[in-house]
C-alpha cells in the first residue's frame, strides 16, 4: 500500500517528499495541456535524476494520441506514466508498445469518477492496466484531476472490489481526510496534490512539507489500520 505526492516542480520539493516516505513521486511535463505546476522535459529529466531509488519516479501526461508520449518516455525513464487527458486513454496496444520500449514501466490509467457510469470504465481500464487512479473532474482543467474536491467514495470503494489491477484513491485527499477515505474505500493506494500545496495569488502552487509529510504519515496508519 503506497503514498503518491503530485506535482513535483523543483529537485528540492521531490527530494523532501522522498524523505516524508512518499513511496511515488509524480510530475507532470509540458505536453501543450497547460497543465497545473508541470515543468519542462529538462527540469523533469534533473527531479527524477535526483529521485534515483528514493522512490518511483510517476510522469503525468496528457496528450490527444499515443505519438508525442514514446519519446518523453524513453527519455525521462520513469517507472510509471499517467495518463489523466480526456482525449487520450490507454489502450492494449499502447500497454504494449510502451513496455516493449521501456522495459518495466507500469501504465497507470486515470478514471474520473463522476457518477455510476464510472464502474464500467474503470473495471475495463483495469483489465489491462497495472493500475488505475480514481480521481475528481473540474472540466476547467486539462486533464482528470488536480480538481481539489473528494468524488463519491461510495463508487470508490465499488470500483475497488471489482477492479482487476491495483486503485489509488485521489481527489481532495488532505491530511485530515486521508483516513477516513482509506478506511472507507480501502484503495491500494492514495494520492495528493492540491491539498499537500500552497497555492499562491497568481495560480501557482509549491508543496507544503508539513502537510506532505502529515498526509504520508495519516495515510501509514490507516493502512495499518486496514492490515489489523
Amino acid at each position: 500500500m503506497i503514498t503518491q505526492i503530485y506535482s513535483i516542480q523543483t529537485v528540492e520539493e521531490a527530494l523532501a517528499c522522498a524523505e516524508a516516505g512518499a513511496d511515488y513521486i509524480g510530475l507532470a511535463i509540458d505536453t501543450g495541456a497547460d497543465l497545473p505546476s508541470q515543468v519542462s522535459i529538462e527540469k523533469a529529466k534533473e527531479i527524477f535524476e535526483a529521485i534515483g531509488n528514493k522512490a518511483k519516479k510517476v510522469l503525468i501526461c496528457v496528450t490527444s494520441s499515443d505519438q508525442p508520449l514514446y519519446e518523453p518516455v524513453q527519455y525521462l525513464k520513469p517507472d510509471v506514466i499517467h495518463l489523466c487527458g480526456y482525449d487520450y486513454y490507454a489502450t492494449p496496444e499502447f500497454v504494449r508498445k510502451i513496455k516493449e520500449l521501456c522495459p518495466g514501466i507500469e501504465v497507470l490509467q486515470a478514471i474520473g469518477v463522476e457518477d455510476e457510469s464510472s464502474i464500467d470504465q474503470a473495471i475495463y481500464y483495469s483489465s489491462f492496466c497495472d493500475s488505475i487512479i480514481l480521481d475528481s473532474v473540474d472540466r476547467n482543467i486539462n486533464g482528470i484531476g488536480a480538481a481539489g474536491f473528494t468524488n463519491d467514495w461510495d463508487i470508490d470503494r465499488k470500483i475497488v472490489e471489482k477492479a482487476k489491477c491495483k486503485v489509488i484513491l485521489a481527489g481532495g485527499l488532505s491530511p485530515d481526510n486521508v483516513r477516513e477515505a482509506i478506511l472507507k474505500v480501502r484503495p491500494w493506494g492514495v494520492d495528493s496534490f492540491t491539498k499537500t500545496s500552497d497555492v499562491f495569488p497568481d495560480g501557482t502552487s509549491r508543496k507544503n512539507i508539513d502537510k506532505v509529510k502529515a498526509f504520508i504519515q495519516n495515510a501509514k496508519a490507516a493502512f495499518k489500520e486496514i492490515d489489523g
